[in-house]
């Protein structure tokens, strides 16, 4: 059999188990009960650090030019993914995937102010929610990742921070740049929560996107349409040198 025929079976049934389930416990059990709780968004608010403790101890004041200028490489303990809103019946059910295949670095200035370059990219194919079936449908027809295996961000405007923080605290930055998906790249901007102990920085935020955009068209499937905009998330650790 065929890999497409298989992937359309298993779409199928995976739709028809959807569909029994609502019918039978009602969208809002079914949101509330049945369907796995969405991932929490990203923030640094939370726990002090992702990777537990760093290899070198965290810094205790205020930081040094020394301690964050230079490259850092984004490492083990990130993720990314997205966020969506499927309406069931006229019921509002939010949907994560997510992944830890994310790579790339950052670039700050010798003087520690500016963060001059930032790129990550994301192994689209590895993103995985609570259903199969959707999974397929977002690998090989929203974003047919055999053309497009990567999403990714590009910084295209250096940031530039008044004073140096105090090691752990969170800095909140506005970001400028170029967001890739399925082979379309637009400019966006949004707000990213940064901190760093001088040799772990972390950095949590939000893209709010709308999917044509990207060439991407929602998919509606009767009693389960999915909106036509959402949100590009990630939670990036990223180690010096």
């Amino acid at each position: 059999m065929k890999r497409t025929q298989k992937v359309l079976i298993a779409s199928g049934v995976g739709v028809i188990v959807l569909g029994v389930l609502v019918a039978l416990a009602g969208p809002p059990i079914y949101r509330d009960f049945i369907a796995p709780p969405a991932a929490e968004a990203p923030t640094l608010m939370g726990d002090p650090s992702l990777t537990g403790e760093s290899e070198v101890p965290a810094l205790d004041g205020p930081l040094e030019p020394a301690d964050i200028a230079g490259a850092w490489s984004i490492s083990e303990g990130s993720v990314a993914g997205y966020r969506v809103n499927e309406v069931l019946r006229g019921t509002d059910v939010t949907v994560t995937g997510r992944t830890s295949e994310v790579t790339g670095s950052l670039e700050i200035s010798d003087d520690g102010l500016t963060l001059e370059t930032a790129e990550f990219t994301v192994d689209v194919a590895s993103i995985a929610t609570d259903q199969s079936q959707r999974d397929s449908y977002f690998r090989d027809s929203a974003i047919r990742v055999s053309e497009n295996p990567e999403a990714g961000f590009v910084l295209t405007s250096p940031v530039t921070v008044d004073a140096l923080p105090e090691a752990g605290e969170i800095v909140e930055l506005e970001i400028t740049g170029d967001l890739s998906i399925a082979g379309e790249t637009n400019a966006v901007t949004t707000v990213v929560q940064v901190r760093s102990d001088g040799s772990t920085t972390e950095l949590a935020g939000s893209i709010p996107i709308t999917f044509a955009d990207y060439g991407v068209e929602a998919p509606s499937l009767g009693f389960v349409k999915v909106e036509d905009n959402g949100f590009v998330e990630f939670q990036l650790v990223a180690m010096k040198g």
